[in-house]
């Protein structure tokens, strides 16, 4: 099996945007990723794409992969359009990684785009909703925002969890979101303003939950010998994990851990040949507040029930032992559902090539964890920094 780097990757915007579509914000983020390639890649050199998007508000449900790879002018390029709900785009990467490893590709495109701000708040609540278990719990009226609440209300019961530990995601995330440009949310908060919010389901507030967002991301994927031919630095695929769980909370074991993330992660490891502790930097799904805490401990960063020690003691601030979202994560940064997969690897690519806006000393390892839904699958990527032979 073939190894497979990342080469370029970018964004666009996170926010809201009227004047944007689809199509306009996939075209900003693929010419950043192609731009950020140590020397000229020609878009003929791309021979097979990946993309996710739930599609919310039902815009070109179908074809819209093809839709967007024509745009952007690759013309021809077979495409195929990911679905795994907010695991879109990690899902649509590790079908890349694979397309190369296996030899069928030497360059693919990965990449997630998604328009969530120009319907209603009802109707695009009901778009958010059928990525969640739809026979019992959507039409019973739980929202997504209810599902994590049930989560973060068996965490604080069981464990010595607090709302003020929900609120600290909030506040490093805000932190590191507010050196971002392309932030949705780039803007500080105070632990007050995060504990003081409206309640939105609780025990979740305002502050505790991520904002619908409007963007585009793209990562490009090559082979050994085309990584070679573009820099000196090669960003290599260490670890690609993924695992499917049971969509509805009422069909699970636990309340209190997202099962697929835990068999995501130890896959990644594995295949990286790495553990948690060896990691400089991860970007972790943190749709609510809780969800970050979940993936500490889902993923080995600490025991199950001390999330929230991590948080007080400083492990995951920038200048802890391992920093963690910050690019601002879903929280600050934004949550464009088939974009987030793919734009955490563009942090991760921007912290290999130290461009981050809130920069790590020299990483070699980082990870990158995706969740569709709460936890109905969930991808995990490990990433090396080599030095070119």
């Amino acid at each position: 099996m073939r190894d497979a780097y990342v080469i370029g990757a970018g964004q666009s915007s996170f926010g809201s945007f009227p004047e944007e579509t689809y199509l306009s914000l996939f075209e900003s983020a693929f010419e950043t990723a192609l731009d950020s390639v140590s020397g000229d890649l020609s878009t003929e050199a791309i021979d097979e794409a990946y993309l996710g998007t739930l599609g919310v508000g039902g815009r070109q449900i179908g074809l819209s992969g093809p839709a967007v790879t024509e745009h952007i002018g690759l013309h021809g390029v077979p495409t195929t359009r990911v679905e795994n709900a907010c695991a879109a785009s990690g899902y649509a990467f590790r079908q890349a990684v694979t397309a190369v490893r296996s030899g069928m590709v030497d360059v693919a495109l990965a990449g997630g785009y998604e328009v969530m701000t120009d319907t209603s708040a009802d109707q695009t609540k009901w778009w958010l909703g059928v990525s969640g278990e739809t026979e019992w719990e959507r039409i019973s009226g739980t929202t997504f925002a209810g599902v994590y609440a049930q989560m973060a209300s068996a965490h604080l019961e069981k464990y010595d969890t607090t709302v003020e530990d929900l609120s600290r995601v909030a506040v490093k995330n805000h932190a590191n979101g507010a050196k971002n440009p392309k932030a949705h949310l780039g803007f500080e908060c105070s632990l007050e303003d995060a504990v003081s919010a409206p309640s939105v389901a609780d025990p979740l507030n305002l502050y505790h939950c991520c904002p619908t967002t409007d963007g585009a991301s793209a990562v490009l994927v090559a082979s050994e010998e085309v990584a070679r031919e573009h820099g000196d630095e090669l960003i290599r695929v260490a670890g690609a994990g993924a695992a499917s769980g049971r969509v509805g909370l009422f069909q699970r074991g636990t309340l209190t851990s997202i099962p697929a993330s835990v068999q995501a992660g130890e896959a990644a490891y594995e295949e990286a040949g790495i553990g948690p502790e060896d990691l400089d930097f991860a970007e972790v799904h943190d749709c609510f507040a809780i969800a970050e805490l979940l993936a500490y401990e889902d993923l080995g960063f600490c025991e199950h029930g001390e999330a929230g020690r991590l948080l007080r003691e400083g492990v995951t601030d920038p200048d802890g032992e391992l920093p963690t979202n910050t690019s601002g994560g879903l929280k600050s940064k934004g949550h464009p559902i088939g974009a987030t997969g793919t734009g955490q690897i563009v942090e991760a690519f921007e912290q290999f090539r130290d461009k981050a806006h809130v920069q790590i000393e020299e990483p070699r390892y980082g990870l990158a964890h995706n969740v569709g839904g709460s936890g109905g699958g969930v991808t995990v990527h490990v990433f090396e920094r080599e030095e070119a032979a």
